[in-house]
């Protein structure tokens, strides 16, 4: 008899770990197959949007965010300037991510080196709005 190493199509099959796939509901397949059941049928008959608009299938086309400090050749972020500190945070005083705010790597790192200074300082508060 050869032996899987995730298992094959159903219950009580060993995943990676040793731990038990299976239970009540049944496992996911590693192997192949259709999937069947009402998973694999209810996504064949939904329109191919995604977020849930009627897309028709067109390609989505996301506008590259660029640097805006890149953009005005800024050569330090300064802790003091708090007025260009402040568009990079959110309402609850949270620093922006990067794949958010479109700044380069270098430019996030000292735009986060600049509030942890800033609020050290007390020049912008831990929590806005508490």
């Amino acid at each position: 008899m050869e032996k899987r190493k995730y298992g094959g199509s159903g219950g009580g099959s060993r995943g990676p770990g040793g731990r038990s796939s299976g239970g009540a509901r049944g496992g996911r397949s590693y192997g192949g197959g259709t999937g069947g059941g009402a998973r694999g049928d209810s996504r064949d008959s939904r329109d191919q949007g995604g977020r849930g608009g009627s897309f028709e299938g067109k390609p989505r086309f996301m506008r590259k965010k660029v640097c805006r400090l890149c953009g005005d050749r800024v050569s330090l972020v300064d802790y003091k300037e708090t007025d260009k500190i402040l568009k990079f945070m959110t309402e609850k005083g949270k620093i922006l991510p990067q794949r958010i705010s479109g700044n380069c790597a270098k430019h996030q790192r000292w735009l986060a080196r600049a509030v942890k200074r800033a609020r050290h300082t007390s020049m912008i508060a831990f929590q806005i709005g508490v």
